[in-house]
């Protein structure tokens, strides 16, 4: 009959998402030999967010993506799925604001400089009130900092940025976020550390002889971009024997307490319906989708719902101009245009730029799904992008030679006031009707992973399948992770 539904495939774990988290899944499961099955929603790219998107040769990192973890089995898994094309790259970025820019991490000198006198002389002032003076129980952003950095540095180097990447006010962004990104950077330390580091050769040590851990100065990458580590991860799942649906949504979920099975029912760009039978279900799908798709309708729901997430668009310029910029990126603090950061393609890698004559940059829009700077026409993108980049001074649009705009949604998972009560109404609600539905990865937790908390999340929840029960709680991973590009590389077992 033509309306009858299709045989359920079998397969011992169908996961949702071809990203970091869903492919680090399928790659260490179908080594262990568990038969899996992967559902992507993109016709093309593997990778998610850390894909590698291209155009007329050249090659454009998505977000931008250091290939830096502190886990030792993190890094150990990269070099495994790429032995011979990661690459050592020199991390550098800078700040712009008010016409200057400011080296990241700070050093001391060069903020003095550049702040005046007068301003530094203000900034300590307000951190030294602050620190007598601070906000009792910080519940946003915007307290979280003050009390950690001063009022002022707040203003100048937290609050116009940090509200063009989320596009509401810090008052209204919860504290978690700060606290699971700028945990441990210590601005003390941080300046001591720049004035010690010219005459100290040795790493600084704390009153209590710990070292003071000091931001990266380098990193590991694809010589390629991310996306070469996703389409070896799944060429290798696929090598073992491992599925990976392309172009292939999902639309359905149901369990059968009877069988303690999932019925996984997915829809292709041809409107083609598939569905699976799995034990366990792996989903680094966005929460409110894959909430929407389980049958019947989870009472967590509207929780779901109500979660919210940033979207960004990257309009990437080709420049008939030698590499404008030494930065990997330049975070845009500058209140007087909309571009929120600038990437510089070939100091990820010098293979992402084809032609050594001309420079390749991405500047990065903030924004939601469906607002204007997401419906603006490409063309009218470009021209936005070309002049401010010659409003910041950095290359006149007369340089420009060609353009093109990829956009990504769902980007970033959202922390306003109301997240942390929603996932939680959610994770108890899986907990006790969903046995078998694993959440992973930036969006399948609703949580600001960088790409290897992620496939920690991943390859935590693999370990649990394989074994068969529950030996790692995968929502402790970031939890009490200090500042995320602090330390040393492979350090952590």
């Amino acid at each position: 009959m033509p309306n009858e539904a299709p045989a359920a495939i079998e397969t011992d774990v169908l996961v949702v998402g071809a990203g970091p988290a869903g492919l680090t899944a399928s790659y260490l499961l179908t080594k262990a030999g568990v038969a899996t099955t992967v559902i992507e929603a993109d016709p093309v790219y593997v990778g998610g967010i850390s894909r590698t998107a291209s155009y007329r040769g050249f090659l454009f990192d998505i977000g931008g993506h250091r290939f830096f973890s502190k886990s030792r089995e993190v890094v150990d898994l990269w070099h495994e799925l790429l032995p011979d094309d990661i690459i050592e790259r020199r991390r550098m970025s800078r700040i712009y604001y008010g016409g200057k820019f400011y080296s990241y991490p700070l050093k001391a000198f060069e903020a003095l400089t550049n702040l005046g006198i007068v301003e530094s002389g203000l900034c300590v002032l307000s951190y030294g009130w602050r620190r007598v003076f601070p906000y009792q129980n910080p519940s946003n952003l915007h307290q979280w900092v003050a009390n950690n950095f001063g009022e002022r540095l707040f203003r100048i180097f937290f609050k116009t940025y940090t509200e063009k990447v989320w596009g509401m006010a810090c008052d209204d962004i919860s504290a978690d976020w700060a606290a699971q990104r700028i945990k441990g950077l210590d601005l003390v330390s941080a300046v001591m550390n720049a004035l010690k580091k010219a005459i100290a050769p040795k790493r600084p040590k704390s009153a209590d002889g710990k070292v003071i851990k000091t931001l990266i100065d380098s990193f590991e990458y694809p010589r390629r971009g991310p996306g070469m580590m996703w389409e070896a991860a799944a060429t290798k799942t696929r090598a073992a024997g491992g599925i990976i649906e392309m172009d292939c949504r999902l639309s359905r979920l149901a369990f059968d307490a009877g069988t303690g099975r999932w019925t996984i029912e997915g829809k292709g760009g041809d409107g083609a319906v598939k569905r699976w039978s799995a034990r366990h279900v792996i989903s680094s799908a966005p929460v409110t989708e894959l909430m929407a798709t389980i049958d019947p309708p989870p009472a967590s729901l509207a929780a779901a719902t109500g979660l919210g997430y940033r979207d960004f668009l990257t309009v990437a310029l080709v420049i008939d101009h030698p590499d404008l910029f030494p930065d990997n990126w330049i975070y845009i603090h500058e209140p007087d245009v909309t571009v929120g950061r600038i990437q510089n393609f070939r100091s990820w890698s010098p293979e992402m730029v084809p032609d050594e004559k001309l420079a390749c940059i991405g500047l990065e829009y903030f924004c939601f799904e469906g607002d204007d700077l997401w419906t603006m026409p490409d063309a009218d993108l470009i021209a936005l992008a070309k002049r401010e980049l010659g409003q910041i001074g950095l290359v006149g649009a007369d340089h420009v030679l060609d353009g093109t705009v990829v956009r990504q949604k769902k980007a970033y998972p959202v922390y306003d006031a109301e997240y942390a009560e929603r996932m939680a109404a959610i994770r108890a609600d899986l907990s006790a009707n969903c046995p078998g539905l694993h959440l992973v990865g930036r969006n399948g937790m609703h949580k600001y992973n960088n790409q290897d908390h992620s496939m920690m999340t991943a390859m935590l929840t693999a370990r649990n399948i394989i074994a068969g029960k529950d030996l790692y709680d995968v929502w402790h991973v970031n939890e009490d992770a200090e500042y995320h590009e602090a330390g040393t590389r492979g350090e952590e077992a």
